[in-house]
Order: structure tokens, then C-alpha cells, then sequence
């Protein structure tokens, strides 16, 4: 097995998929992690169990016709790419946002696979979305949007099926549309969709879950370095969800979060973030960040997103969006004596960056594990709704430890075991890659 492996796979992956560069990217970093263990086990290639698995399962996309406000018709696209089914029903979010197109859900439903099987839960991979904007829309317009969405989209899931959760521009208000529709054209109550409220299937923890397992997931690096977050300068890119509740969880933990962003800037509060009033501005007011440095004098607001990575920190938790951080902005956290970078966000390193990391002895902890927090709980959300029970906020929070724990013993008992000992990234690829890839030489060619 040589490198001419991993390049045969994506000629054939990029004329297969053109145009679509998020894809790409996430299929190459997998393969280079796999390819080691593909030589060391020749039946994986004799089955094609990768060529098989960048193919997805079914690709579905529909027309999202609605009525705004004034009356006017508007015309969004919808997607749902269901990935691999090898180990559980297809679990992935539902993203809302402009920049959605085909290749980023492909991306995101790739990366599912294997983020998914490190949760030791048994869901599958999958992922979705519009190119719908939330942002700027009335209650009543989300509403009309979700409602035609979920009209075409009730087809082809269910709680044994396909399990949408909540993602970039998809929250509570949206899955509560979306419940609604799904219920009411299957007449049926069940837990097809997760990040439900507390009061019709939701589960305590769930909200936190994102942010609190990154959080859990970066204190065992930290842990390997002799360390913990005790006095820590810590940076959050981001404001919405992972960035909260990782910063909150942070906090808890002695750490100082120092500085938060949106896409048009950020703050940096040396005093340390008062995350109480991000979550108003942001979960309540649907505002914009600049408005936390009118509340706080000790806060400067910068509008320049990309500028959050020169600020000096101890840890940097990107937990934006896909490759935020790139060559330089790597380069400047490592010259300001960085010494741990968790992903909040999905794929937020370009591979220039995580290279820069990783030959600078900077720990590094890949979307793929550290953010795993999220679909593991909302897999004990499928749970409690199946059993017809809920779990306290105590319980479920313990789980969710527990779930990270276990995806980073595996992320570096893989590691070490292939010949990468250290190397988060590849063990995340190969441990995931691994069990998918068992399950599905067992259940043969399908």
C-alpha cells in the first residue's frame, strides 16, 4: 500500500463530486489516517470498504417553497445526505444558512460517520439543511419555512431511520416547527428529532452537551500535559451554542475565557467573559456581539472575526465554523506559547494549521472526537424517548463524561497502535473508521 492509494481514491472522489471542496478535504484526511490500517488489513481493500463509504447511502434534495410576510413566495433548497447505516440509524444536525449547498452537507454527513461511532452509541451518519437564513426572519415566516421543509422531509426519516438533530441556524424554535409538522402528517409521537424542549421529549444536558464534551475532551489532553484549566487564558471563537457552554464549562473549571466572537467581530474582555450576558444577547435577543462591550467597559469590541487568533491565550477552542483557522492564524497562537486547541466547530483547522500544531507540540483535539459531545447526548435523548423515561440533568451529564472519557482512550489507543502515538487526528479516523468498517464486512456488500 503506498500513497498512490490515497490519490487514486480522490481522483475518483473529485470527478465523482466536483466543485465541492469542504467534501474533499474531509475525505482525504480520513484516508491519509487509514491507509495504514487498510495495508495492514488487505480485506478492507478487497471489499472497497472506503470507496464504498465516500459514496453516500442516498442523497436527497427537494424544493422548499414558502410565503414570507409580505405575501411573497420565496424558493430555498433542502438536503439530506444519509451516509452509512453500518451501525445505527443515520444521526446528523440540520443546518439553516446561505452557504449551504451540497458539498458542505456532504462534508458534515462524512464526518458524522466516524464522530459517531466514537460515542460507543449505536447511530449512523448523516446530515442536512437549506440554504435558508433564520436570520432577520419573523417567528411566523422560520415557522411557514419549517413547516414546508418538514413536508417533504418526513419521507425519509423516522426514529429507527433518521434522526435530524439542531445545527448552525437550527435551535429550539426551529425543531419545535419542525416536531410539529413531522407529527402532525404521521400522526405519531416519537423521537424523531433531538434537541426537543424539556417538555414534549428533550432531554436535560442535551442544550450544554456540545460545549460541556469539548470541555471534557480538552481536560484529558490537558491531563497528558501535566495540566489542568486552572488560571488558563482561554479563547472561544463563536457565540452561539458549543461557544456558550464551552466557555461556561471552562469557567466552572477555573479557567479565564477571555474573548468570544460572531461573524462580524469580536470582543476580548481581560476582566474575563461574563457568559451570562452572551447567552441574553445571543439566545434570547438574537443580537449581535458587539452589543456585550456596551454593557461591559472592561470589554473592546474589534470588528474583525478572523482577528480573535492574535489575542495571546493558553487555550484556543475554535468553535465557529468549517477552517476558521488557517497557516497564519495557527502560527500566531503558536507564537503567543498556545498550548491546546480543541474543535467546538466542525472541521475549523484547515490541514496547514493542524500541521503547525501538530510540529509545534501543541495539543490537538479534532472535531470529529472533541465535539462528539453533542450527538452522544442527543443518542441518550433517542434513549429516554424510547424507554418513555427522563434522566436528570445529573445523570445525563455523567454519561456524557463517561462518553468522552471512552472516545479519547480510543482516539489514543488507536493512535498507538498504528504507529501515531499522540496523533488525536489519526487515532479519531482510524478507531471510528475501524468499527464502521467491521460492522459493514459483516453485513457484506449492501
Amino acid at each position: 500500500m503506498t500513497s498512490s492509494f490515497v490519490e487514486n481514491l480522490m481522483a475518483s472522489v473529485i470527478a465523482r463530486n466536483p466543485q465541492e471542496p469542504e467534501f474533499h478535504q474531509a475525505v482525504r484526511e480520513v484516508a491519509e489516517s487509514v491507509e495504514m490500517v487498510i495495508a495492514r488489513e488487505p480485506q478492507l481493500a478487497r471489499s472497497k470498504v472506503l470507496d464504498r463509504l465516500v459514496e453516500p447511502e442516498r442523497q436527497i434534495m427537494f424544493r422548499v417553497p414558502w410565503v414570507d410576510d409580505r405575501g411573497e413566495v420565496q424558493i430555498n433548497r433542502g438536503f439530506r445526505i444519509e451516509f452509512s447505516s453500518a451501525i445505527g440509524p443515520y444521526k446528523g444536525g440540520l443546518r439553516f444558512h446561505p452557504s449551504v449547498y451540497l458539498g458542505i452537507i456532504k462534508f458534515l454527513g462524512f464526518e458524522q460517520i466516524f464522530k459517531n461511532a466514537l460515542t460507543t452509541t449505536p447511530i449512523g451518519g448523516g446530515k442536512g439543511g437549506s440554504d435558508f437564513n433564520p436570520k432577520g426572519k419573523s417567528d411566523d415566516e422560520v415557522m411557514r419555512f419549517c413547516q414546508s421543509f418538514m413536508s417533504e422531509l418526513f419521507r425519509h426519516i423516522g426514529p429507527d431511520t433518521d434522526v435530524p438533530a439542531g445545527d448552525i441556524g437550527v435551535g429550539g424554535r426551529e425543531i419545535g416547527f419542525m416536531f410539529g409538522q413531522y407529527k402532525r402528517l404521521t400522526n405519531t409521537f416519537t423521537g424523531v428529532l433531538t434537541g426537543k424542549g424539556l417538555g414534549w421529549g428533550g432531554s436535560l444536558a442535551r442544550t450544554q452537551a456540545t460545549g460541556y464534551g469539548l470541555v471534557y475532551f480538552v481536560t484529558r489532553m490537558l491531563q497528558d500535559r501535566g495540566t489542568d484549566w486552572k488560571g488558563k487564558r482561554v479563547v472561544v471563537s463563536g457565540s452561539g451554542n458549543v461557544a456558550i457552554y464551552a466557555a461556561q464549562k471552562a469557567q466552572q473549571l477555573g479557567a479565564k475565557v477571555i474573548a468570544v466572537s460572531d461573524s462580524n467581530g469580536y470582543i476580548v474582555d481581560e476582566a474575563g467573559i461574563k457568559v451570562e450576558t452572551v447567552q441574553r444577547i445571543k439566545e434570547v435577543e438574537r443580537g449581535r456581539i458587539r452589543e456585550y462591550a456596551d454593557e461591559h467597559a472592561s470589554a473592546k469590541y474589534v470588528e474583525d472575526w478572523q482577528g480573535i487568533w492574535s489575542i495571546p491565550c493558553d487555550i484556543a477552542l475554535p468553535s465557529a465554523t468549517q477552517n476558521e483557522i488557517d497557516e497564519e492564524a495557527a502560527e500566531k497562537l503558536v507564537a503567543n506559547k498556545c498550548i491546546a486547541v480543541g474543535e467546538g466547530a466542525n472541521m475549523p483547522s484547515t490541514p496547514e494549521a493542524i500541521k503547525v500544531f501538530q510540529d509545534n507540540g501543541v495539543s490537538f483535539g479534532p472535531a470529529k472526537a472533541a465535539n462528539a459531545g453533542g450527538v452522544a447526548t442527543s443518542a441518550l435523548e433517542m434513549a429516554q424517548n424510547s424507554m418513555r423515561i427522563n434522566w436528570t440533568f445529573e445523570e445525563v451529564d455523567r454519561r456524557l463524561k463517561m462518553i468522552m472519557d471512552a472516545v479519547y482512550d480510543q482516539c489514543t489507543s488507536a493512535a498507538e497502535a498504528y504507529g501515531a502515538k499522540g496523533d488525536l487526528v489519526s487515532g479519531a479516523n482510524i478507531a471510528g473508521f475501524l468499527k464502521v468498517a467491521r460492522a459493514m464486512m459483516a453485513q457484506g456488500v449492501v
